[in-house]
């Protein structure tokens, strides 16, 4: 007689998903910074001229910067 196996649900640190949600923007730019142990990013808006990007920092403190945007045109058609 077979037994059944554990079901292991997979703990979400183990994919390291990161905690944040943030809008989806055309104008802006994600970049990954090389970190040893954890993934770490820098964000930059591009918005009005797309030339010079400006530095929001990493994500934590960028998410109430891009969530508070109120340029309506910007943001891709499911997340209005």
């Amino acid at each position: 007689m077979a037994l059944p196996l554990p079901i292991v649900t997979p703990d979400p640190d183990v994919y390291r998903l990161a905690p944040h949600r943030i809008r989806r923007c055309t104008f802006r730019r994600i970049i990954h910074v090389d970190a040893m142990s954890e993934r770490v990013f820098d964000v930059e808006c591009l918005y009005p001229e797309r030339r010079v990007p400006v530095p929001l920092g990493n994500l934590d403190s960028a998410t109430p910067i891009c969530n508070a945007c109120t340029a309506a045109h910007i943001f891709r058609p499911d997340e209005d």
